[in-house]
């Protein structure tokens, strides 16, 4: 079965592993399998696509978006990959949204087999300090709202809500550290963890796309690494003047030196792209 993967890997490219955002779920025909078919159509060098799927039905997949802690998700996921004779030599992984920051964390804790390169799509991998308006009035995602406001850092919603596990509030930044139970722990601000770090090294290349006009993400920097400076919720400080790279708590520095780290900025909303911005952009990244 291992050289029938190899032999899959040299005449067909890498596989790729795919992770949708929050509300979304693996198979949806207009976002993720979407995004599957224009891969597989457009991308020479791909042949086998992977959309992961959280649960046991695209329902589950959807409601353990906002419901299932992040690392039994990410527990799952590595499971999955690790079951699946297609990507034993190794896989690349695009993350949208929430599922950015999640593969990160499948990097950094399931290195085998393992992930090449890492496109991050919106992703918030310093958390977010803000809830987006909810979709045609979701009720979930208006539950979410509540229990976010009602107190983020409370064991009860850290354990019960996926987006309190990457709150982070800038006015509390102890408390963050003290009771986050995700982007606090990956981003190896509670108890350093070197195999975190190690793990994340070991990444061929880790691409990061922010969009200009994202109305989701609180704040849009976040998905370059950026954050507000501690203290206060206006001034936004670039990757590589935060604490998380300077002190390379996670590996971000020693990626970004070796030239490893590369940023991309689209013009639109949230998730808002196109398959031509998709190809001369990313797809270079899927060999």
């Amino acid at each position: 079965m291992k050289l029938l993967s190899l032999f899959f890997v040299t005449v067909f490219g890498t596989p790729v592993v795919l992770w949708h955002g929050m509300g979304d779920n693996c198979c949806h025909s207009f976002s993720m399998g979407a995004v599957s078919k224009m891969i597989r159509e457009k991308v020479e060098t791909v042949n086998y696509v992977k959309s992961l799927m959280i649960g046991d039905s695209e329902a589950s997949d959807t409601s353990n978006g906002f419901l299932m802690p992040v690392f039994q998700q990410v527990e799952l996921a590595c499971q999955q990959i690790q079951a699946d004779p297609e990507l034993q030599e190794g896989y690349h992984a695009i993350g949208f949204s929430q599922g950015g920051q999640f593969l990160r964390a499948l990097a950094q804790t399931c290195p085998s087999p393992p992930m090449k390169n890492l496109i991050s799509i919106g992703g918030q991998h310093q958390g977010i300090f803000g809830f987006p308006k909810c979709p045609n009035g979701s009720s979930i995602c208006e539950y979410v709202r509540k229990m976010l406001n009602w107190g983020a850092y409370s064991s009860f919603i850290q354990s019960h809500l996926v987006q309190a596990q990457y709150w982070h509030d800038p006015l509390q930044e102890e408390e963050y550290k003290q009771y986050s139970q995700f982007i606090a722990v990956v981003n190896n601000e509670r108890e350093f963890n070197q195999t975190f770090k190690e793990n994340l090294e070991k990444l061929e290349n880790l691409v990061l796309v922010k969009f200009a006009k994202d109305t989701m993400v609180v704040p849009k920097e976040s998905s370059h690494f950026g954050y507000y400076a501690p203290g206060q919720d206006s001034d936004i400080l670039a990757y590589n003047d935060t604490e998380l790279f300077t002190e390379d708590r996670i590996g971000l520095k020693t990626l970004d030196t070796a030239g490893k780290v590369h940023f991309f900025t689209f013009a639109g909303d949230h998730l808002r792209f196109t398959d031509e911005e998709f190809m001369q952009n990313l797809a270079q990244f899927l060999p």
